[in-house]
This record gives C-alpha cells, sequence and structure tokens, in this order.
C-alpha cells in the first residue's frame, strides 16, 4: 500500500505552501472522511489550489502587463495555461501572458480556400457565411512588416521589463521570463499575432475561436498556430456542466505524475485531451472517488485499443495526441499502474 499520508503531505507542500486556511466547504468534507487516508488522499489530489495564490498568479501578470502598457501599442493582451482553467497544481504556479500584435492578423488561407471551391463544403454554408470567407481571401493584406512589428514588440518588451526585474530572462527565443519577488511569481511574457481559422471567420473573430502564432526571436519567424482559448474555453465549460468533475480528474492525473517515480512524459495539454475526451455521462453523477475507475478505464482503453489512441484529438480539436508519438503510450502505461495500485486500495476502502 501506497505511504498516503507523506503523499498528502506532498500535495499539501505542492499547491498550499503557506499553509492558507482551507475554504470551510473542503474541510468539512475532510473531516466526514477523516477515517481513511485514501479517501483523503484522492480528495486531496482532485482539489484546485486556494483562490488566494491564483489570485497572485494573476496579479503577477497584471503588474507585467501594466509595465508594458506604457511603451507598447497596438497590442491585446491574453492569459493562457492551466491557471485560466483552475488546473494548476501548484501554489505558486507561473503564469502565460500573451502580448498579441493587434496591427495584423494571419489566416488559414489554403482551408477557407478549400471550403470556397469545393461544392459539398461551400452548400453547407449560408450566403452571409460564404461572403464572410471570400473577404478574407479578397483582402489586400498588411502593408507593413508583420515580422517587423512581432521584433519590436519583442525588443521593447525585453527593454521595458528588463530595469524593472531583478530577474529578467531574455535569452529564451519564445518568451521573456520574469520574477516577481514581492509576490514570488513568475511570468512568462510571450510575443504573438492573431491567427484565423476557417471557424474564426464565420465567428466574426470571436477572440474565444481566434488561434495564435508565436513569436521566435531567434529565428525571426512566427510558429505553427495554437489555439489556447478555444481550449480554456471548452475545459471550463465542460467542467461546469459536470459540476467540477473535469477539472478533478485532470489535477488528479496531474499530482500523480508529480509523485510518481516512473517516468510519465505527459503534460497538461494530454492529461486535458484525455480526460475531455470521456463521455460525461460515464461520470456527471460520480462522487469523487469514483471518478478514479472511470479514468482508470479510460487510460486502459486508449493504452489498448489504437484506433483509440490515434485517433484522440486535443481539446482543441487540432492535434493528435498520440498518432505521431509512441512513446507517449509507455507513459500511459506508466500512468496505468500508479493507479491501478491506487483502485487496490480503494475498493478495500469502499465500495466502488
Amino acid at each position: 500500500m501506497k505511504d498516503y499520508r507523506r503523499l498528502i503531505q506532498n500535495i499539501q507542500a505542492r499547491t498550499n505552501p503557506e499553509s492558507i486556511a482551507l475554504e470551510k466547504a473542503f474541510s468539512d468534507e475532510l473531516s466526514s472522511i477523516s477515517y481513511s487516508d485514501i479517501l483523503k488522499y484522492v480528495r486531496y489530489a482532485m482539489k484546485g489550489v486556494e483562490p488566494e495564490y491564483t489570485q497572485k498568479s494573476k496579479l503577477a501578470g497584471e503588474r507585467v502587463q501594466n509595465h508594458l502598457k506604457e511603451n507598447l501599442s497596438d497590442v491585446v493582451y491574453k492569459y493562457q495555461g492551466s491557471v485560466m482553467t483552475n488546473t494548476h497544481i501548484k501554489g505558486a504556479s507561473d503564469i502565460d501572458l500573451l502580448v498579441i500584435c493587434d496591427k495584423f492578423y494571419t489566416f488559414d488561407r489554403t482551408s477557407i480556400n478549400t471550403v470556397l471551391t469545393t461544392e459539398s463544403l461551400k452548400s453547407q454554408l449560408n450566403y452571409t457565411q460564404i461572403q464572410k470567407l471570400q473577404g478574407e481571401i479578397d483582402n489586400a493584406g498588411y502593408s507593413g512588416s508583420a515580422l517587423t512589428d512581432l521584433k519590436k514588440n519583442r525588443i521593447d518588451s525585453e527593454n521595458t521589463l528588463n530595469p524593472i526585474y531583478d530577474i529578467c530572462d531574455i535569452s529564451h527565443p519564445k518568451a521573456i521570463k520574469i520574477t516577481n519577488k514581492s509576490l514570488n511569481r513568475d511570468v512568462d511574457i510571450v510575443i504573438a499575432n492573431w491567427y484565423d481559422s476557417v471557424t474564426a471567420v464565420l465567428r466574426d473573430k470571436d477572440s474565444d475561436f481566434r488561434g495564435i502564432q508565436v513569436y521566435n526571436k531567434e529565428s525571426n519567424s512566427k510558429g505553427d498556430a495554437d489555439y489556447p482559448f478555444l481550449s480554456i474555453k471548452r475545459v471550463n465549460e465542460r467542467s461546469t456542466e459536470t459540476n467540477g468533475r473535469l477539472k478533478k480528474m485532470i489535477r488528479f492525473l496531474k499530482n500523480i505524475k508529480a509523485d510518481s517515480d516512473l517516468e510519465i512524459k505527459l503534460s497538461s495539454f494530454d492529461f486535458n485531451a484525455i480526460c475531455y475526451n470521456i463521455e460525461t455521462y460515464k461520470y456527471s453523477s460520480k462522487n469523487f472517488y469514483e471518478l478514479v475507475p472511470v479514468i482508470y478505464l479510460q487510460l486502459k482503453s486508449l493504452s489498448e485499443n489504437i484506433e483509440h489512441s490515434n485517433n484522440l484529438k486535443s481539446v482543441d480539436n487540432n492535434e493528435y495526441i498520440f498518432r505521431y508519438d509512441n512513446s507517449k503510450l509507455n507513459s500511459l502505461e506508466n500512468l496505468m499502474a500508479e493507479i491501478d495500485s491506487i483502485l487496490l486500495d480503494l475498493k478495500k476502502a469502499v465500495v466502488i
């Protein structure tokens, strides 16, 4: 049997390093299961970080933003990452601040052309939607230099933050990394531009559906499109629909990885996809400890069913998680081994 008291201490040290008083509802819940270390462990592993910590992470980002506003123009500030879905498992979590150039945008010309020139696809759209897509193709484009604008935003950001923060690392090609000592938080400042897919254009460029391309100062180039805001939106909405259960499962996997001696090369991005893929009817009315076998069965299916793992996509539906990286399947098996032993101990404590 695992040493659950030690594992609980690990989680407490990670999620609540300053020993902030727990919310009353959670304290009451813990007192009701105080007889069982395994139940307490599972509940702790699924719990979100106390709001005070998350607020500090966001405040550190806001302070950087306020400094940048003095010298940068024509930019939009947005956050990405697990802090925005409350699936982070560290009290002192860092936060990603995106500095998005608003002077230009790029778009998925190939896909838009495909829709407009393929009758079976085009026939699914109404006149207004066709006009929106055609408008992108007919757009004269940006008369300035996109890369020059991005490079300037990167240089101006470095020059603004360097004198302010003692710890300001500008060596990374895709991010400036600062530490706010008073708040004890790291902030990654990422320079980017908007990127519009077919969906984003049809949805009138609602920022939830727009992608971004991250600027790389080393190669002076724009990266592939990412859709962080769509992922945040979907995880938050699905978790609301299931009364927080989706986020509990994601945190559970992240905490297991954090304390495992086995090699688990799966990221938050991967855990989000694995849990988001589970049909909600399988867990929407489950107690917290009943979520453990639900997660295990999902991992088992992905491990044994090559069609399932090959077709599993990211939350934003734009990337395959396992299809091009078989090494992740080994990590999946190590994760299953950890959960298998937890399940055995759970079955001794409660009927599941």
